[in-house]
């Protein structure tokens, strides 16, 4: 039996943002979006207001982060998670792989809204997706060129990775809904 491996690769996050996450971030507030559950999370602010040793981005929201990061690291906050999938998880890959528009931490104009942040993630999940299921064998078996670890690595590899991160950083936002969901309420 033949295995058609990109409609495997594809389908793997697909169903997971089709059955699970996307629906889980419908309804997503503002409120929600840089909610903080515990002091010191890194976020998305109004540019000037960041609390993390650095700062980046080109609009007037600034991403928090610190290199190297902290160990631990800080707790991330929703605005956070989705800028990660925005910039280096779909955004990067997309400018590299997919004739998506260059995209860099220190340049992003990063969101300030949750419905900016999902009309954006809608946008770049969709070029991820509909670029993976444009691979051919030959294509997922070339070397990517990524920056290491995948260097020499196979473009397959570059999916799953992304496939990985999708589904990580999807479940910690959808966790972080849930808290926010059921924090308690003072008065």
């Amino acid at each position: 039996m033949d295995t058609d491996w990109t409609t495997q690769l594809a389908d793997q996050l697909d169903w997971h943002w089709q059955a699970h996450l996307r629906p889980r971030l419908a309804g997503l507030t503002d409120e929600e979006y840089r909610w903080e559950p515990v002091s010191g999370c890194w976020n998305v602010r109004p540019r000037g207001t960041g609390t993390a040793p650095m700062a980046a981005g080109s609009g007037a929201f600034t991403v928090d982060f610190a290199l190297p990061e902290p160990e631990p690291a800080p707790v991330t906050t929703i605005a956070w998670r989705l800028a990660h999938l925005l910039v280096g998880v779909f955004g990067e890959r997309n400018a590299r792989h997919f004739g998506g528009p260059p995209v860099s931490y220190p340049d992003y104009d990063y969101p300030g809204t949750a419905a900016e942040a999902l009309t954006r993630l809608d946008q770049g999940y969709a070029t991820w997706i509909a670029g993976v299921r444009g691979l051919d064998d030959a294509a997922l078996a070339r070397a990517c060129g990524e920056e290491p670890p995948f260097t020499e690595r196979p473009m397959s590899e570059l999916v799953l990775h992304i496939n990985r991160e999708a589904i990580h950083h999807g479940a910690e936002i959808c966790l972080l809904r849930d808290l926010y969901a059921h924090r308690p309420l003072i008065g």
